[in-house]
């Protein structure tokens, strides 16, 4: 099983990840405001995520780290 992880204090909250994950499984964080004041993306399923890394690619700011 693949495990993702995002450095939240660096995440912007664009959403690029969120729309590039085929599984529908990463989202933004609503109840969480990061040291950036940004709301921070995170996966929401582990267990569904298949390890594509589609969400690590369209991170401009490199926080997204997917181990298979």
């Amino acid at each position: 099983m693949a495990k993702v992880s995002f450095n939240e204090d660096r995440c912007k909250g664009c959403g690029l990840c969120v729309s590039a994950c085929p599984k529908g499984i990463v989202a933004l964080a609503k109840d969480k405001i990061n040291a950036k004041g940004y709301h921070p993306a995170g996966v929401i399923e582990q267990e569904k995520c298949i390890g594509c890394a589609s969400c690590a690619l369209m991170c401009p700011d490199t926080v997204i780290t997917v181990e298979r």
